[in-house]
């Protein structure tokens, strides 16, 4: 196989990977609060705590997947053009 054709391959298979991904799980975790929802902090003797919410997922602890947000967008850009 030649070197291109190798590379092309490669590279439809990640694409479809990361297509076949969203469409299975459309959220993934927040890069910010790593799935938490709230961050930690500690108290003067060291001790951890619970944090502030998170304000990137609003405490959820999950965020859309820029695969999927770009699938959503293009999808109502479609359905608002052919009203």
């Amino acid at each position: 196989m030649s070197l291109p054709l190798l590379a092309i391959t490669c590279l439809m298979l990640v694409t479809f990977g990361y297509s076949f991904k969203c469409w299975l799980s459309p959220f993934g975790d927040c890069r910010k609060c790593h799935g938490m929802g709230h961050g930690f902090k500690t108290d003067r003797k060291g001790r951890t705590k619970r944090g502030r919410d998170c304000r990137r997922c609003q405490a959820t602890g999950k965020r859309i997947r820029a695969g999927r947000w770009i699938y959503n967008r293009a999808a109502r850009t479609y359905r608002a053009g052919t009203r």
